[in-house]
């Protein structure tokens, strides 16, 4: 069984790798490479993967799961600069694909009930990535 809840942030970022000049930063992430940064309404979808338990009938309560996605997420990264001010991103190039790993980063020992099966973002209507804790190859 998964179980998945959807909540919602807004905030700023810049795609720029500082190993590299300014040529190759505006040719890899164009517009993104704002020095002054842009933002985005992102959406995060946490599913949890497990066995019903037969005596709650829930694998992990939905309100349980929100709010650790609050607590280890939203009230972390909403309304910020993700390059400067969430403590567990320094150094971090906020790309969707980067983003997604680091919040399965924060989430994955939180949850205590089944076990973390993807993370989701969407960074824009039409954009969006998967994150399912696999190892990069």
């Amino acid at each position: 069984m998964i179980v998945t809840a959807r909540l919602t942030f807004s905030a700023a970022h810049r795609l720029h790798n500082p190993d590299y000049d300014a040529d190759w930063n505006r040719r890899v992430y164009d517009k993104c490479d704002n020095p002054k940064g842009h933002g985005h309404n992102y959406v995060i979808t946490v599913s949890v993967k497990g066995k019903i338990d037969p005596e709650t009938g829930m694998v992990i309560d939905l309100k349980r799961l929100k709010d650790i996605v609050r607590k280890q997420i939203i009230d972390r990264v909403d309304h910020t600069n993700l390059n400067e001010d969430v403590e567990f991103l320094y150094g971090v190039i906020p790309t969707a694909e980067n983003l997604a790993r680091s919040f399965w980063a924060q989430l994955s020992p939180a949850i205590t009930e089944g076990a973390l099966y993807e993370v989701v973002l969407q960074e824009t209507e039409k954009n969006s990535v998967v994150y399912r804790g696999e190892d990069e190859e």
